[in-house]
């Protein structure tokens, strides 16, 4: 076990319909719910931020803006996409928060960060 927690974004409705109303590719495939659920980021956040639901919701509060804009680069790398108006209600409205309390590391090896 890892002195991590985990924090996954669930999309909502609100925020499919975002990706696609911005998609600059005329007749796209329109993506749907369930397909961009299936596979999500992990944003491993400090043990200590994930010990009851308030200080999930603090650290939330406090970090929502780099979720944010991870998820909107992650389909769109073009800012002049993005909503202009990023706030927290904003964030609530387009993703569930799930947080993971037990992070078992099963490879044995280090972990290696791939930023230069």
């Amino acid at each position: 076990m890892i002195n991590r927690a985990a924090i996954m974004l669930k999309y909502k409705k609100p925020a499919i319909d975002w990706i696609n109303s911005a998609d600059p590719v005329p007749n796209s495939p329109k993506v749907i719910l369930e397909e961009v659920n299936e596979e999500r980021t992990v944003f491993l956040i400090r043990d200590e931020d994930a010990d009851t639901p308030d200080i999930v919701n603090q650290w939330i509060k406090l970090n929502y803006k780099a979720l944010f804009e991870n998820e909107l680069f992650s389909w769109y790398v073009d800012e002049s996409l993005w909503p202009k108006k990023r706030t927290l209600n904003m964030f609530k409205q387009w993703f569930d928060v799930e947080c993971h309390t037990v992070i078992i590391d099963l490879v044995g090896q280090p972990i290696v960060s791939t930023d230069a």
